[in-house]
């Protein structure tokens, strides 16, 4: 039962994380049209940041499913 309950932990942690990740690099999206990028890159400023965004979750699960502590 300990362990199912880690799981879960961890599984509504990584939640909680990317919705975190995902307001904050879309705040960057924004940002970065605001400085004056263009439109016209759009495309690569939006691929860089799901790079960058999975990147985090996949560091979030794997700090989590090291480092979490036993229930």
């Amino acid at each position: 039962m300990d362990i199912l309950l880690r799981i879960v932990a961890i599984i509504i942690e990584v939640l909680i994380l990317g919705v975190i990740t995902y307001a904050v690099l879309n705040g960057a999206r924004l940002t970065i049209f605001d400085l004056g990028v263009r439109t016209k890159y759009g495309k690569a400023v939006a691929m860089a940041l799901i790079a960058v965004g999975i990147i985090l979750i996949v560091f979030f699960i794997a700090h989590l499913t090291t480092f979490y502590p036993a229930i």
